[in-house]
């Protein structure tokens, strides 16, 4: 990640850092259309897809119950294997290597989306 890439994430975490729980104020119907278009095709989400998702990847209500679900929901673009196909502004793929799935560009106001879905997510 280059000093700017980094740089600018930092900033967005520490932006995400300082909201409390409950106060993602993103569109909650746009985070499930962004879920169910992108993170089914690995990710289980609830009814949507109970029987989809890759067995090597957690589901989002089993992400839900771990202490540090925010966090991990908060970052998910900079984890692997996200940074190679989530285009986010000021983030570089970390691999020259092409994607094995479609890459699709992400902002801060589509992760507020998501953010909002989720956490209204029941915890199953």
């Amino acid at each position: 990640m280059r000093v700017t890439s980094f740089l600018a994430f930092s900033g967005l975490l520490l932006a995400l850092a300082a909201q409390p729980a409950g106060a993602y104020d993103g569109d909650a119907g746009a985070g499930e259309k962004l879920a169910q278009e992108h993170c089914s095709r690995c990710h289980v989400i609830g009814d949507y897809n109970k029987y989809g998702g890759l067995s090597s990847t957690p589901s989002f209500q089993g992400l839900l119950r771990m202490n540090d679900w925010r966090e991990r929901f908060e970052t998910f673009f900079a984890r692997r294997p996200h940074q190679v196909f989530v285009r986010m502004p000021g983030l570089e793929s970390p691999s020259p290597a092409p994607s094995h799935v479609t890459p699709f560009d992400f902002d801060e106001n589509k992760l507020q989306d998501l953010l909002t879905y989720v956490e209204g997510l029941k915890k199953e």
